[in-house]
């Protein structure tokens, strides 16, 4: 009974690491239909929604079905409730990549950002590329160690962020209201895509350490 309890704890986390891997080819994929005002690849990338969000279900099923079967407590309790709100998080990560995915379907033929503001939303989409990517690494080795690296990531996520409301509210901007509108929106999606993996890794540094996950920060 124990040896079937462990397997279904590894398959929940191996599920996790899978949710990652999907969010993270959504944000590559969106970011490539952003830069490149691509309509087909926008639309794979809505409709390749429906499977993160269906293994999110998966997931959520399983860990109530461990919590109600095994009553789990300590640090296998830690892992079924990290395990939860890692996959909201994770669902959330994929929606914000559906959310580019649209911006850049709703502007097509025309490009949604400035010509000049391309290389910022590209540098934008490897560092949420490079981020999660890191995060699957976490979950899958609860190797807490790179919590350094993706509290990196976000900070220049956030470098990032601040820049572009910098130039959308300049006297210079040239572009109009509804392209700082746009621009505005698509930096936020990045910037919460990047949060969403902080606060992944901070579940998992919790399941790791036992420590609270409200005093958990990440030290870049």
């Amino acid at each position: 009974m124990r040896t079937a309890y462990e397997e279904e704890l590894a398959a929940v986390n191996d599920d996790l690491v899978q949710m990652t891997r999907l969010v993270g080819s959504a944000m590559n994929r969106a970011t490539q239909a952003l830069l490149d005002a691509d309509l087909e690849m926008a639309e794979r990338v809505i409709a390749s929604d429906a499977q993160v969000d269906a293994l999110t279900g998966s997931i959520e099923e399983r860990c109530f079905d461990l919590v109600a079967l095994q009553q789990p407590v300590a640090r296998d309790l830690r892992v079924i409730i990290g395990g939860l709100r890692i996959a909201a998080s994770l669902e959330r990560m994929g929606d914000l990549a559906e959310h580019v995915a649209k911006q850049a379907r709703m502007r097509y033929p025309r490009p949604a950002v400035p010509q000049e503001l391309r290389g910022t939303f590209a540098e934008m989409g490897g560092l949420a590329e490079a981020i999660v990517s890191k995060t699957g690494a976490v979950i899958a080795t609860k190797d807490v160690s790179l919590a350094g690296d993706i509290a990196a990531h976000d900070e220049d996520m956030d470098r990032l962020h601040r820049e572009l409301f910098g130039i959308v509210l300049s006297p210079k901007w040239s572009h109009g209201v509804e392209a700082a509108i746009d621009v505005t929106l698509l930096s936020r999606y990045y910037e919460r895509y990047a949060d969403h993996a902080v606060s992944v890794t901070r579940r998992v540094v919790t399941i790791v350490t036992g420590e609270p996950y409200v005093g958990v920060t990440l030290e870049a």
